[in-house]
């Protein structure tokens, strides 16, 4: 009885291939979200392990289904990026791209290098430099790649096989490895306390030491107090003190609110509300009096719109520079799919996307002229047009149609290329036309992580049979290059980043993490810093580096099949 529903259950996996790729998913974020301290493989990781092993059972699945997945992530990926990446080709992006570079140069190098000594073929040469660079879209650019390879079927499939099979070691080897070094060796070889020096930094930024740093941005809250110590100072005084991290909005005398003024003069007994950023308002009672337990007659609604820097003036200027009216304060910052820290000195990009909390304690015709100054506000958006997904991947899928011959090597970007590139330009163009119906961020978030888990596992349930010939072919030489392609370059822009542009050390840990994509490195080094400092150097890079990595995938496959046909 236990045979036949075993039997039944194979049969069923081998006749519905979808069933097998949606099984997959489901035990490999299961799998993804197992936690060893720092460590965490994550869904798509997950997901590649279980269908390897899936696979086993010989389930055939059709390459229709993987490239329609393929194209839904690689699209969303570059629309999302889009406009952090054309934000960071300014002065500091270039000099952070550095990294990049050195990402690209180094790993492309040892490659090569590595497929020259050892006789690679393609498909091993690019899941090992897709694994040990922890980026998964080059899984998909390559396997595109080697589609249009003059080989037989079976041949273009068992280095389809291989490009998977060698991503699944040498990703886990090189995710455990960066995340290691960057938060754990890197600061032991520069000798410093990376909890002290995010610190400073953060104190630097305009930050408070009390403010808890690990939250992206500082809450926006509103406090209450009685006015004893600023009896007789005015309004203008007290927010002279205050700064810009929080602003007196409300005042209450003998029960009755009192128009706002800067003039204003405080007297004792009288009830203000504050609002501002938590850390800001823990030292007020010191200048204005005690705060008050029960703040209900000065309760205010606050208003929070989202507003996209367009500006030019304000690229690269400190968050200060934004001089914002009373009762006004930016909550968050995000960038790209990042929240980096909302403070004094944190510098601005174009398309960043700005959280304002409103007291309206200034009025709807300075709300507009702030608007007008910064850029342009978001609209709420529930709905997505998805139309813009299918003209971004038609249009991608013929530009990848083209080829460049250089040396009598063929170069294409391929259809992965191609969506790239399209999903790119869309989304810096609908970032910049924010009043456009666009494609919201929660679809794009979903069109990747289904997008690249589903390809996964359409390839490594397609690999299954043949994963176990190229782990006894190569041993532990793989594992071991895996490392070596994660620490070399890393190590290099440790050295660049310290001593040619010397960076402060959260700032330089950040933007490597960026340079190898990986969240889990970046979350490992947030850990150790105590703040978000590191989201400094780590937006740029990654950005950048999403980009540009995913492109090596048909660089290397051309490379490496000139080498071998050579």
């Amino acid at each position: 009885m236990v045979g036949d529903l075993i039997t039944f259950f194979v049969q069923a996996l081998q006749n519905v291939p979808g069933l097998a790729i949606f099984l997959a998913l489901s035990i490999g974020y299961a799998i993804g979200q197992i936690r060893l301290g720092p460590i965490q493989l994550g869904g798509v990781c997950g997901t590649l392990i279980a269908a390897l092993v899936i696979g086993q059972l010989g389930i055939a699945v059709d390459a229709g289904i993987k490239n329609v997945f393929f194209m839904l992530f690689i699209f969303a990926l570059g629309y999302s990026g889009g406009p952090q990446f054309f934000s960071s080709l300014n002065a500091k992006g270039i000099q952070l791209g550095m990294f990049c570079l050195i990402e690209v140069v180094v790993v492309l190098g040892m490659v090569l290098a590595a497929t020259s000594i050892m006789n690679l073929d393609p498909g091993t040469a690019a899941g090992m430099m897709a694994g040990a660079a922890t980026e998964s879209a080059v899984v998909g650019t390559a396997t595109d790649a080697i589609s249009r390879l003059p080989l037989p079927d079976a041949e273009i499939v068992r280095l389809q096989g291989n490009v998977v099979t060698a991503y699944s070691i040498t990703y886990i080897c090189g995710l455990i490895t960066i995340v290691i070094i960057t938060s754990q060796i890197f600061p032991l070889l520069l000798r410093i306390n990376l909890r002290e020096e995010a610190e400073k930094l953060w104190v630097e930024m305009g930050g408070s030491v009390d403010t808890d740093g690990v939250d992206a941005a500082p809450n926006v809250i509103g406090r209450a107090y009685r006015v004893d110590a600023g009896t007789g100072h005015s309004v203008a005084d007290i927010q002279q003190r205050l700064g810009q991290q929080s602003s007196i909005v409300r005042v209450q005398r003998k029960g009755h609110m009192v128009a706002m003024s800067p003039s204003l003069k405080l007297r004792r007994g009288d009830h203000v509300l504050l609002v501002g950023y938590r850390g800001s308002l823990i030292e007020v009672a010191s200048s204005l009096g005690p705060e008050l337990a029960d703040a209900r007659s000065l309760t205010l609604a606050l208003e929070t719109y989202d507003v996209v820097v367009l500006a030019d003036g304000l690229v690269n200027q400190p968050l200060q520079a934004l001089d914002l009216p009373t009762g006004v304060h930016v909550s968050a910052i995000r960038r790209g799919d990042v929240i980096v820290p909302a403070l004094p000195a944190t510098r601005l990009q174009r398309q960043d996307v700005l959280q304002i909390y409103d007291a309206k304690a200034h009025g709807r015709r300075a709300a507009d002229s702030l608007l007008n100054r910064i850029g342009k506000q978001l609209p709420d958006k529930l709905t997505s047009n998805i139309g813009i997904v299918g003209i971004g991947i038609a249009l991608g899928t013929w530009l990848g149609s083209f080829s460049l011959n250089i040396g009598g090597v063929d170069f294409s970007a391929g259809t992965g290329g191609g969506v790239l590139v399209t999903g790119l330009v869309l989304g810096w163009y609908h970032a910049r036309r924010a009043d456009l119906h666009t494609v919201n961020s929660d679809a794009l978030g979903l069109l990747k992580d289904l997008g690249l888990a589903g390809f996964i596992a359409g390839v490594g349930l397609a690999s299954g049979p043949q994963a176990i010939e190229l782990i006894k072919q190569y041993g532990f030489t793989l594992p071991m290059l895996g490392v070596a392609i994660a620490v070399v370059p890393a190590t290099v822009s440790l050295l660049a980043g310290y001593f040619v542009l010397k960076l402060s050390a959260p700032v330089l840990l950040g933007a490597i993490a960026g340079q190898q994509c990986s969240t889990p490195a970046l979350s490992a080094i947030q850990n150790a810093c105590g703040n978000s400092t590191p989201l400094l150097g780590y937006t740029i890079t990654y950005a950048i580096s999403n980009v540009v990595l995913p492109l090596m995938g048909p660089l290397i496959v051309g490379l490496t099949s000139s080498m071998q046909s050579g």
